[in-house]
């Protein structure tokens, strides 16, 4: 036996946060059409998330073809969705405590790679469970994802939530790995296959649009002063978008805090040039006897 408590507060909030995101979610990626602008899909997608009772855990992200994370609209982004791939990648949280999906809203005609992941997303939930090796559930996504031809991404990984932190250990890996952390009953984990048909590794790019605080610290500046002000009350150490910064010259007090390593960016994660990447994520909780997925459509 095991004396978590799957019904104390901790748990019903994350419950309550996976509710909020599997209909922000769907509802989103209905709204994902050629010629609609990322900003409005983002911004409606955090806004109902306040108005569901839930406050963003990240920025919402959409990458758009060879983009596999940390890509966001910027203030006055005009960019529109053309005939592309589109991954959305969301996150909520209910007073720090998280859950986190994503969906492929294929625009370009590339079904098999879309489903790809979902499919190894399903095999991976198969798996999942107490005294489970993260490496079975990456080597169920390799074999899916494989088995339709394409390459997982290895450098991206699931993880698992914490209390107000977006990214904790267990890495989950989306490949066959020798040995990796055992999963816990209790535990609340992130699974999230990426699929592509380039190399099946992503790299930096030069864009920034995401940022979290890496340190507290002073700083001399009035504008970067009470940006950080608005960070360390609002986010805390969650992940924040450029355009939420209420101060007329963000950008300007975010370089003056980046170069103090009071915050850190999150560059744009990329495949080679040509490609495509796909992915669905799942939050689940590992419970005795599987795992209880708390951003399954309702």
């Amino acid at each position: 036996m095991t004396d978590v408590d799957f019904d104390s507060e901790q748990y019903e909030k994350c419950r309550e946060a996976g509710e909020i995101l599997a209909q922000v979610r769907d509802e989103a990626a209905e709204h994902v059409e050629v010629g609609v602008s990322h900003l409005e899909v983002a911004q409606w997608a955090e806004d109902k998330i306040k108005e569901l009772g839930g406050k963003p855990a990240f920025p919402v992200n959409i990458s758009i073809d060879e983009e596999a994370a940390h890509a966001t609209p910027e203030r006055d982004d005009d960019a529109t969705f053309g005939e592309e791939m589109v991954n959305l990648d969301i996150g909520v949280h209910v007073d720090g405590w998280l859950a986190d999906t994503a969906v492929t809203v294929d625009l370009s005609g590339q079904d098999e790679l879309a489903e790809a992941p979902a499919e190894a997303l399903d095999a991976a939930l198969d798996v999942a469970g107490p005294g489970v090796d993260v490496g079975q559930i990456g080597a169920a996504v390799e074999e899916v994802i494989e088995g339709y031809g394409y390459n997982p991404v290895v450098n991206l990984t699931g993880h698992g939530l914490g209390h107000w932190e977006q990214h904790t250990s267990p890495n989950i890996p989306n490949r066959e790995v020798a040995q990796g952390a055992t999963l816990n009953v209790g535990d609340v984990v992130a699974i999230e296959p990426f699929a592509t048909d380039g190399r099946g590794k992503v790299q930096e790019g030069a864009d920034e649009e995401i940022f979290a605080l890496e340190r507290e610290g002073s700083v001399r500046n009035r504008q970067a002063r009470q940006v950080l002000e608005q960070i360390t009350e609002e986010y805390r150490t969650l992940p924040f978008a450029a355009r939420w910064l209420d101060s007329p010259r963000a950008e300007m007090a975010l370089r003056r805090l980046k170069q103090q390593d009071i915050v850190h960016g999150y560059p744009v994660l990329k495949e080679q040039d040509g490609a495509y990447v796909s992915q669905k994520e799942h939050t689940v909780i590992i419970t005795e006897d599987g795992c209880e997925v708390t951003t399954r459509s309702r």
